[in-house]
């Protein structure tokens, strides 16, 4: 009775996590896509209590709080800009959890109706290989991912002579690694095993520069979600089987998207090389490629109340000065002058997709004001005002007529054909691929050199 009831339970928490996908998918329906996951989670957690291999609650109990506590301090305190790093942190723990997990299995199969050792089953071993396999890669690159994106390290690819032919050799050496376990079964082996999948899993990831550190995130999250499942297959536990499919899935359906929005192939970002972060000239030296005019907040506050069209284009920059708001109020009194305000949006604009609508939302833009790139960029032509505040890569137009430039095939949004282009920028920086943009220099294109949300506050007040 009591497993018919787990049963039924774990279907009940498949059928949320399906539903909270459904409704992340747009930020209109994202908060009850969120608080749906959340109830299928809690119910999941409460079936699983009930199981008879749960011999005591007080280990379980204190796992919730410490983790619960951990998870709402940094719920509070991260800033939006860093949820990629969160992300990249999160499923390294996820990568550590289903190589315990297998650990653990091997160590005392008895508590899953299973026999030990090398009797264990060869399905049962390969299984929980692959589960430490994809574990492993998925943890030691999170921690790399993680470093990259915060900081702590380079964001350039990290590289050095041969290293394709060492990491293919330490691919190779886990097979037969993997192969030896199968046959031997022990625990000796399955450590050392691991051992040598935590090593390969930073070696890939460290030549990957910082501009495709999102598409490995997202590929890092569905093997996190492979991960689980296979553990699921391990263990015979159905829910472990469909959550970690469903995250499987949706990384790797969200890593397409990426790789689709920049023009890059999967298998090209992870050979790395690409994604070095450079600096050039400030705004008071000279210009690599041509003279830039700049502006201030009542030249932009004069042009965009005479534009009949304005349309916004936020990138990182906006998400890291927290301007959306201030963005907001300013767009605000443009309409109210008759201007009509759209907001474009790229693929890949931001760190992650849907980066830039999450900020939105926030700052309670409407959702019908909010185009996608495919949608709008036709309109750029009879646009007056393009209005880009903290946005490079995915406004440069080398990426459609420069064959040379790294960028070369990835679509971007179509700025310079409106009438005048603003530029909301700190300086001449270029952007994660390391890209110049020929665009600052155009006749039409003025350039607004500070914070983005004081640009922002200082254009109202000229209003």
């Amino acid at each position: 009775m009591n497993g018919d009831f787990t049963s039924y339970a774990y279907l009940v928490s498949a059928i949320c996590f399906v539903l909270a996908i459904r409704g992340l998918a747009s930020p209109e329906t994202a908060r009850t896509g969120n608080l749906i996951g959340i109830v299928g989670m809690a119910i999941a957690g409460a079936a699983t209590l009930l199981l008879p291999q749960i011999s005591t609650w007080l280990f379980v109990f204190a796992g919730i709080v410490i983790g619960g506590a951990i998870g709402a301090f940094i719920a509070l305190k991260v800033k939006i800009t860093d949820l990629p790093q969160m992300v990249a942190i999160f499923n390294s723990f996820v990568g550590l959890a289903a190589v315990l997990i297998s650990g653990a299995t091997l160590h005392d199969p008895s508590l899953y109706g299973m026999s030990s050792g090398a009797a264990m089953g060869l399905q049962a071993l390969i299984e929980i290989a692959l589960s430490a396999l994809i574990g492993a890669v998925t943890f030691t690159g999170s921690i790399v991912a993680f470093a990259k994106l915060q900081g702590l390290m380079t964001g350039s690819p990290l590289v050095f002579p041969g290293q394709r032919a060492v990491n293919g050799l330490l691919g190779l050496t886990a097979v037969f690694a993997t192969l030896a376990f199968a046959g031997w079964g022990s625990e000796g082996a399955f450590w050392g095993m691991t051992a040598l999948f935590l090593v390969w899993g930073a070696m890939v990831v460290l030549p990957i520069g910082g501009a495709d550190m999102p598409v490995v995130i997202s590929v890092l999250n569905s093997l996190s979600g492979w991960a689980s499942c296979g553990i699921g297959f391990t263990l015979d536990n159905p829910l472990l089987i469909v959550t970690g499919a469903l995250v499987g899935a949706s990384g790797g359906i969200l890593s397409y998207i990426m790789c689709k929005g920049m023009n890059r192939d999967l298998i090209s970002v992870l050979l790395g090389g690409f994604g070095g972060e450079t600096a050039h000239a400030g705004p008071g030296a000279a210009a690599p490629a041509g003279t830039v005019k700049s502006g201030n907040a009542d030249d932009a506050a004069f042009m965009l109340r005479n534009a009949g069209s304005v349309i916004i284009v936020p990138g990182y920059g906006m998400a890291v000065a927290q301007a959306q708001h201030a963005l907001r109020e300013m767009v605000d009194l443009l309409k109210r002058e008759g201007v009509r305000v759209r907001y474009a949006i790229h693929p890949v604009a931001g760190r992650m997709p849907g980066h830039m609508n999450v900020l939105l939302a926030e700052a309670n833009v409407p959702y019908e004001d909010v185009v996608e790139m495919d949608d709008i960029n036709r309109d750029f032509a009879t646009n007056d005002v393009a209005f880009v505040i903290g946005a490079n890569d995915t406004t440069n137009p080398s990426a459609k007529n420069d064959p040379s430039s790294p960028i070369y095939g990835m679509p971007v949004l179509d700025v310079e054909r409106s009438g005048m282009v603003m530029f909301v920028k700190r300086s001449m920086a270029t952007g994660y691929a390391g890209v110049d943009n020929p665009l600052f220099y155009n006749d039409n294109t003025m350039m607004l050199f500070g914070d983005a949300k004081t640009m922002c506050e200082d254009i109202v007040k000229a209003f």
